[in-house]
């Protein structure tokens, strides 16, 4: 089985224990509430860490990138701090099925929006923009900006072929802003939609962080002092859509939550023989600003694979 191959299968069953997951999750946290349920999440999270080598591993070379890239020796990954980002995974679990039952309100919100980009959002009437975040915190924090407004929808583009199902374990949290959309190609259909989305003042939300929008696009950015390959896709996106794009971050600190929104491009445009150059540029930036928010919060990066690998392997 080529490499491929292998990243294809881990990706489709990591979909489907997501899905799974994430609707046992639901179901358990309406019926016994979330502190019931919370001892409950946290065994089934210390299974996952005995049992996960690979997810280990992973984690426990970010840990190992982040210190060395920041000469902070205390981020160095021990077992203990290993232990605790999946926990943090588990709370950042729970805390996202409770923004979908519309359980966060403002007063726990921080934003950090010193260009006005969220009463944007709120507006209405205005062509919509981009959000581009990434697998740090809680992206779905999206639906605390779209739902308590209640004027703008929030489109979350994912690669999941299951994402008509979220949308109805969402319809029945009674998230009525927020809707999934599988965008695993950019044909002419989809780019047709997500146009006319925005010209309806709806906004568009995708991680950077992830698996490509179109096939196998990628490019290098340094990212903690290792090269490592991004998705070009909301980038290439942001330019055919010719939207305002923003950067997107949302951190816990404590029980709050802090959001980061910061204008990253007006538009991105390039001439044909400058796309690669310009998308590289992008992803440079935004790999940056990445690094600078997981130095923050150190344990809320939840990119459980071998995210530097096929670099590393080139080298050795």
């Amino acid at each position: 089985m080529s490499q491929a191959q292998r990243n294809l299968h881990w990706a489709a069953q990591r979909e489907r224990g997501s899905f799974a997951l994430m609707k046992l999750t639901a179901w358990a946290l309406r019926l016994l509430g979330r502190r019931a349920i919370t001892p409950l999440l946290y065994l089934i999270v210390l299974y996952f860490y005995l049992f996960g080598r690979s997810a280990r591993e992973s984690i426990r070379t970010y840990q190992r990138h982040l210190a060395n890239w920041s000469g902070r020796s205390e981020l160095a990954p021990s077992a203990r701090s290993v232990y605790r980002q999946f926990m943090a995974f588990a709370d950042a679990l729970l805390d996202k099925i409770d923004v979908w039952n519309g359980r966060i309100d403002l007063s726990q919100l921080e934003v950090d929006d010193p260009h006005g980009i969220r009463p944007q959002i709120w507006a209405g009437g205005q062509r919509g923009q981009m959000l581009v975040g990434a697998h740090l915190g809680n992206l779905e924090v999206c639906r605390a900006l779209a739902e308590i407004g209640g004027k703008a929808r929030m489109n979350i583009l994912v690669h999941t072929r299951h994402a008509e199902r979220f949308n109805r374990l969402l319809d029945e949290s009674g998230a009525s802003n927020l809707r999934l959309i599988q965008v695993s190609e950019l044909d002419p259909a989809i780019m047709l939609e997500l146009s006319r989305r925005l010209e309806d003042g709806e906004w568009l939300a995708i991680a950077g962080d992830r698996v490509p929008l179109h096939g196998a696009r990628t490019a290098t950015a340094d990212f903690l002092g290792q090269q490592a390959a991004f998705p070009q896709g909301p980038w290439l996106l942001a330019g055919l859509l010719e939207c305002p794009v923003n950067l997107l971050f949302c951190l816990k600190h404590g029980e709050r939550y802090r959001i980061h929104l910061h204008p990253f491009a007006e538009r991105i445009r390039w001439r044909r023989s400058e796309r690669d150059a310009i998308v590289q540029q992008c992803v440079q930036r935004y790999a940056d600003q990445l690094a600078a928010r997981c130095l923050e919060a150190p344990l809320q990066w939840f990119n459980f694979y071998p995210f530097w690998n096929a670099h590393e392997r080139r080298r050795t």
